[in-house]
């Protein structure tokens, strides 16, 4: 049996036996027939009224929240149901619907506003971004994807990566760089990949990034201080030399020549010598410093290495706090004349300073990574900036090159090598930061 009709039984019998008494009351009297039909009909009309009204008090509240329920349901969350009360359970209802209603009506404005954000920022940055399904069809993709790939909407919405050239990027190590050429743009592309769910389902992201004009800029700038620093170099060792041989020409065309003409021809020659020496030695730096071999990978346990080098530095004695028991994957070879690089500069620096200084070393782990800090007391930096530039050195017979190598050893290890001034103390920090794997 129906709500309703339900209601509407229950309504006929909560009057029914004071009707039925009621009548048997009135048919047992000595009232004339005329006044007992007429009284009758009045009763029952009364009676079905009541029953009738009472039904529809019921049942009105609940179709109204209904309809608002079904309005909800469609997205539409501008109804309000009039009659909340705190002071009755009918009216409890209404004022919860009416605050659900509310709620949802700013989380729908919250969700429209930050959909059309992304949307935005999606059609507007220079990055091409595909979504993939399980079956690695393109599902999702925006403007500059769009523009890369060079077809419609049409076109592309459910294409399989094979057929737009995307398979590669589906698989391998991320992030990476990868060469490829596409009908809206070929050249250097750095991959990301990523994922996010839609209905529940779990997707792929693919971003590529175009990398060919910022590195055209970079190889522009690098290939710029080069010819500076080898136009610096070669001027300071030409100079002399091209001078010492206008000397030595012009003394070889005087007649009759001086009486210490073969000691000047000699001192002259010297010179000559010392310049392409130092003009080598430079030329062999720049060697060095542009073929460093790929690391060969073992287990460094990080205590006896810094042992190691410590010992091998005798010019000033280094305190070494203590560090936990950490191994690393790293070339043995590399990672020690790294830290020989930054400890002869800590160790020179701290020599500088006015009370001949002193140089610390010490460890932690940190999320998975390892840092080593080498800490000194000397005067600091003066040009903070110009400390991994090749070939810069404030010493005289520096050249240039250990910071420089230091770093480019730190980074093909995945790690980073930073040197700045010391904020509680004078000096300088060097940090060695590395990928970390632990001893078992």
């Amino acid at each position: 049996m129906k709500y309703e009709r339900r209601i509407l039984v229950l309504s006929f019998m909560t009057g029914f036996v004071g009707s039925a008494v009621a009548l048997a009351f009135l048919w047992t009297s000595d009232f004339t027939l005329h006044t007992c039909v007429t009284l009758t009909l009045v009763l029952l009309v009364l009676w079905l009224g009541f029953a009738a009204a009472l039904k529809a008090r019921v049942v009105f509240p609940l179709r109204t929240l209904s309809n608002m329920l079904g309005a909800l349901r469609e997205g539409d969350y501008s109804m309000q149901v009039r009659g909340a009360c705190s002071d009755d359970a009918l009216g409890e209802v209404i004022w919860e619907v009416n605050a659900l209603t509310e709620l949802l009506r700013e989380q729908r404005l919250g969700a429209l506003e930050a959909t059309a954000l992304l949307r935005k920022v999606m059609a507007e940055i220079d990055l091409a971004l595909f979504g993939f399904d399980s079956d690695d069809r393109l599902r999702l993709f925006n403007d500059s994807a769009r523009r890369l790939l060079g077809r419609s909407d049409r076109q592309l919405n459910g294409r399989h990566a094979s057929e737009l050239g995307l398979a590669e990027c589906l698989e391998g190590p991320t992030p990476r760089v990868v060469d490829l050429a596409f009908p809206g743009g070929l050249g250097r592309w750095q991959l990301r990949r990523g994922t996010y769910r839609e209905g529940g389902v779990l997707r792929r992201l693919v971003f590529l990034s175009d990398l060919t004009r910022t590195l055209h800029e970079e190889e522009r700038l690098a290939w710029k201080r080069l010819v500076q620093i080898l136009r610096h170099e070669i001027s300071n060792s030409l100079a002399p030399i091209q001078s010492v041989a206008e000397s030595l020409r012009t003394l070889s065309s005087r007649h009759p020549r001086p009486g210490d003409w073969e000691e000047d021809l000699s001192n002259g020659l010297a010179i000559i010598a010392d310049r392409s020496e130092a003009l080598h030695r430079f030329i062999e730096s720049y060697s060095k410093l542009t073929h460093l071999p790929p690391p060969r990978l073992v287990e460094v346990r990080v205590r006896d290495l810094i042992h190691r080098v410590v010992d091998l530095e005798n010019r000033l004695p280094v305190q070494i706090a203590q560090g936990g028991d950490v191994v690393v994957q790293a070339d043995q070879d590399q990672l020690e004349q790294l830290l020989i690089n930054v400890l002869a500069n800590a160790v020179e620096a701290s020599l500088e300073g006015s009370d001949g200084g002193g140089v610390q070393i010490h460890w932690r782990t940190d999320e998975e990574r390892l840092r080593i800090w080498i800490e000194d007391d000397g005067p600091g930096l003066a040009e903070a900036g110009h400390v991994f530039v090749p070939f810069y050195t404030t010493k005289p017979a520096g050249s240039g090159i250990g910071l420089v190598l230091s770093r480019q050893i730190a980074e093909v290890h995945g790690g980073s090598l930073t040197l700045e001034n010391r904020e509680d103390a004078p000096g300088c920090q060097a940090c060695l930061t590395l990928p970390l794997t632990r001893d078992s």
